[in-house]
């Protein structure tokens, strides 16, 4: 039977406290924290740090689809899927998708991609992220935060199995966002939830449990999707749940990560899973998908990876308010005293993209000695078109050099560029991110993260950068 076959995650390192938020505009202080991409992040990149954390022990290679869940793609008109799947280096027989507009889009791919691995009997892959924007001064912008999870689908070494689903829908307009708008809007709270919110989830769960026979008694966990701390109080009393049954909702934590909060806090409660446990996952927005999963004894033998508890443990708290601003665009900058740069050219883009998203190198297989970027002569043995394909993604490095540059206008200075050298050989200049200036040393241990590079006339760039390894 399909179901999920491993999990991944990821929260931004950086947090800004509601404290912060509520300082700013001199109003009293908040409560808890919010995770906030950085500058050079967006719901691409958060993908694939979580896609990679999913497939750790598997191999991208064996997937026949890949699907991603967002309401916050870069492109309003070109698949971001395809984006992700090349940046994994995935193989081109490949079916790619996007599920966005709705924040139940997390669920709707997993179901799908629950479907696509009963036709193809392959694995899939699903990677849900999300980066809203709430508008300045307002209870969106203390709510919302960013993250992403990711989940590999399968019939083979299966950790949660489907057991049943059942999903509503609603044409109600709660919360949205019209095409050219960045802010999430709302409609007065009580009728979306008396009239939207409650009824939607109690239809869903009603139906799903109906359907598998199974008790509210008899759940081990329930993932519910609620907008805020309150209302899933209130959905959780509304359902007659035990504190113990209900998984965090993570508000305090990491902020209503929108499509992505759902499948987070399914990637939490499997960490903690043992085999027997039923998990009812809830999702809403524009009605309401349950599904009912069911834990197998293949959990425990699923290696370790970083997941939900490794991100929370791993953080920087932003100090200033007017930070957050920049790295969201919310607060114009004086211009660089250089030229604009100029948009990247596609067919440059089309040519070398295995090497700049994939970060695939190559190795001389004369003497073994991996390069980047691909030569056709090795740099050591001089050996001509002896190459094969040698990727870095995943491989470890160490600073061999770096440089703090207060002059590179950045959202957030000072731009750190270092050259490191690559556990079993090869060395590159690259930008780090994420980093602390202070902390740095030469022979520092490093590890490589899918970022954003810039955006020049709506063409998104994208490479490879270093971080502090968590």
């Amino acid at each position: 039977m399909a179901g999920i076959v491993s999990y991944g995650a990821y929260i931004p390192f950086h947090r800004l406290s509601r404290r912060t938020i509520a300082e700013a505009f001199g109003e009293p202080g908040g409560k808890g924290e919010k995770a906030v991409a950085n500058h050079d992040e967006d719901s691409i990149s958060m993908a694939v740090a979580a896609a990679l954390d999913a497939l750790t022990g598997l191999s991208a290679e064996r997937l026949a689809a890949v699907y991603l869940a967002t309401t916050t793609a870069p492109y309003a008109e070109k698949q971001s899927a395809t984006t992700v799947a090349a940046a994994l280096n995935c193989r081109e027989a490949l079916r790619t998708a996007d599920f966005t507009d709705s924040l139940r889009a997390g669920t709707t791919a997993l179901l799908n991609g629950l479907e696509t691995v009963q036709v193809q009997r392959a694995p899939v892959l699903v990677a849900a992220a999300d980066c809203r924007l709430g508008g300045v001064q307002g209870s969106f912008e203390k709510e919302l935060g960013d993250a992403a999870a990711a989940f590999v689908l399968g019939e083979e070494d299966v950790i949660a199995q489907l057991v049943a689903a059942h999903s509503v829908a609603a044409d109600l307009i709660d919360q949205w966002r019209s095409a050219g708008e960045r802010t999430v809007r709302a409609w007065e709270e009580r009728f979306a939830l008396q009239e939207g919110y409650f009824p939607q989830v109690k239809a869903a769960v009603s139906g799903v449990l109906a359907k598998s026979g199974v008790r509210p008694d008899q759940l081990a966990k329930v993932v519910l999707y609620a907008p805020n701390a309150r209302t899933h109080a209130a959905a959780v009393k509304m359902m007659g749940l035990q504190p113990e049954q209900v998984q965090e909702p993570l508000f305090d934590r990491v902020g209503n990560a929108g499509a992505a909060s759902v499948p987070l806090m399914l990637a939490a409660a499997l960490e903690e899973a043992r085999p027997g446990d039923r998990i009812l996952v809830v999702a809403q927005g524009q009605g309401c998908d349950a599904l009912l999963f069911e834990v197998t004894e293949a959990i425990t033998a699923l290696p370790p990876r970083r997941g939900v508890k490794g991100h929370l443990a791993s953080k920087k708290a932003i100090a200033n308010y007017t930070t957050y601003l920049k790295w969201k665009n919310l607060l114009p900058m004086e211009a660089g005293r250089r030229p604009q740069r100029r948009r990247p050219s596609v067919p440059a883009m089309w040519r070398n993209h295995q090497q700049n998203l994939a970060f695939v190198g190559s190795r001389c297989t004369a003497c073994g000695t991996p390069q980047f970027p691909k030569q056709r002569v090795c740099v050591h043995c001089k050996t001509k078109d002896q190459m094969e394909d040698y990727p870095f993604a995943d491989k470890t490095a160490r600073i061999a050099t770096y440089t703090v540059d207060y002059l590179t206008i950045s959202p957030d200075p000072p731009t750190v560029f270092a050259v490191v050298d690559f556990d079993g050989g090869g060395r590159i200049i690259c930008e780090m991110t994420d980093v602390d200036p202070s902390q740095l040393d030469i022979g520092m241990e490093v590890e490589m993260t899918f970022r954003r590079l810039y955006e020049a006339e709506g063409l998104h760039n994208y490479a490879w950068k270093a971080r502090m390894k968590r």
